[in-house]
Order: C-alpha cells, then structure tokens, then sequence
C-alpha cells in the first residue's frame, strides 16, 4: 500500500500527519510503528490521523498515535501542527478550528505571525482522573523509584503526567529514570515523566520522556503540566516561557477552572509516498 504523507514538527518534537478525510485510512500497530521507525521508515515520534468529525459542532477528529503504536488521548505539540496541515492541504479556510480528541475537544487558533495557539483545556489534579494510586491529596507526593524516593506532581492535560522540579534538567536521569516512572505501577495507564527547571518566575526549562515514545525534543502536553504543577505550588507566574531542548513555547493559565493556553511553532518539514505492507 502507498501512503501519502507530511512530515511536520513543532518545537522539535516531529510527526507523520496521514490525511484521513479524502481517504479513509485504518492502519494496524505494526504499520504505524513501520512509519515511525526512524531507520526503516519515515521517522517520527508521533503519527497523527486527521479524520472527519464526528461529535456535533466540530470541524476535524484529531487521533495520535505513538511511536509504539499505541493511540494516546493528546499531543500538544502535534495540535499545532494539526492546524497548519488542515490549513495548507486546503481541508478548511478557518483560522480557529475545534477539534475532537480521545481526550475532548480542543480548540486551536493559527495566529497572524504563524505561530499557533491552543486552548488545551484545564488540568486535572484530582488522582482517580489522572489516574494515579494515592492515599493522599496533596499536590507534592513521593514516589518509589528504582530504589530511590523522588517527589512528583501528578496532573492530566488529557494524558497523565509526573512532574519533578529539578535543580539542573541537563543533569536530570531522564533516560534512566524516565522509563521507570513512565511504566510504574501507581499509574496504571503509564505516565509522561516531566523534569522541570525553573529559571524565574516567569521561564523554566523542561525535559519530558514520553510514554510510548521516549525522550523527545519537546512534549507541548508536558510544557502545559509543568507550568500547571509550578503555578499551582506558587513557584510561577500566570505566563511562563518554556525552552525545551527542540524551542520555546508560552505557557498561560490564570489557574481554577480556566483552560491552559499554549502557543508555539508548527513546521512542515516534507511531503512524501511510502510502501507499507499491508498487514
């Protein structure tokens, strides 16, 4: 089967977008993890699938698989990319687009300089939504791992995430710890481990390894956990840039209820055809 293709990344953090609306596409894990391989295939740490809408009032169905293969309920990051392909391939006209997720629907904006916001909704603090396995509702919790005690903040931007603040995030164990946490059992549907560094009040650097993808250049959901995580234990401000090792995003929440705003590039990298097997 040949499948057509665009790759995209923002802040680093790079995609296979499939466009499912002119064609409908139903591809298996090992097809999509073919995709993603980065020797065998295009290479990517997500694929993303734009679909027709399903649920009333909006334009797209948005699905995002890792490279693992597994679907996943949200990437930021790849939100924003999701605009700029919908917008160049000429699937809408719109500049604000809402768009159905595992997670719900999200709300993006392609901004005049080309840069895109999304509304990424309003995290989750309570455990049982996250989920993580706690006697506890306090914000700080300690954490078993690899015979160490570390503490994290559990929160869900439409995926769960453990959050640590960290002295320096170039000396932070994120791929040696990273992987223990993203699999640890007090989070039964794994977890993105996010290592956070705060500069000031207003700017952090933030390291993230995804589950299912490992380590990556930037995680858009991460950025938006950290910054909920440090605003709700009064280390930051309402607006916080984030530099990951892949760019900058900004980072908006006036906390409670309120969605959190996220802001930052989308790029297409190329376009291009692949044989994929059919099995």
């Amino acid at each position: 089967m040949k499948l057509r293709f665009t790759k995209m990344q923002g802040a680093g953090n790079d995609f296979v977008v499939l466009d499912g609306v002119s064609q409908r596409l139903a591809l298996t894990p090992a097809q999509l993890r073919r995709l993603a391989d980065r020797h065998f295939g295009v290479g990517c740490d997500q694929i993303l699938l734009v679909e027709p809408p399903r649920a009333a009032g909006t334009d797209f169905r948005y699905r995002i698989f890792n490279a693992d293969g597994g679907e996943v309920e949200q990437c930021g990051n790849g939100a924003r990319c999701f605009v700029r392909f919908v917008r160049e391939r000429g699937l809408t006209a719109k500049s604000d687009i809402r768009v159905e997720t595992a997670a719900g629907i999200i709300a993006p904006r392609l901004e005049a300089d080309g840069e895109v916001t999304v509304n990424m909704g309003a995290p989750v603090f309570e455990a049982k939504r996250i989920p993580f396995l706690t006697d506890s509702d306090a914000l700080v919790q300690p954490l078993e791992v690899g015979g160490a005690t570390v503490e994290i903040s559990a929160v869900s931007m439409g995926n769960p995430h453990a959050v640590q603040v960290v002295a320096d995030v170039d000396a932070a164990p994120v791929p040696t710890q990273g992987p223990l946490i993203e699999r640890h059992a007090r989070f039964p549907q794994r977890v993105n481990a996010g290592y956070m560094q705060v500069l000031d009040r207003g700017r952090i650097r933030l390291r993230v390894y995804e589950r299912g993808a490992g380590e990556t250049l930037a995680c858009g959901t991460g950025a938006c956990a950290a910054v909920a995580v440090g605003i709700r234990r009064g280390l930051l401000d309402r607006s916080v840039r984030v530099s990951t090792r892949g760019g900058d995003l900004t980072i908006r929440w006036e906390g409670g209820d309120n969605p959190v705003w996220m802001t930052g590039p989308a790029v297409a990298v190329f376009e291009g055809e692949i044989e994929i097997d059919e099995r």
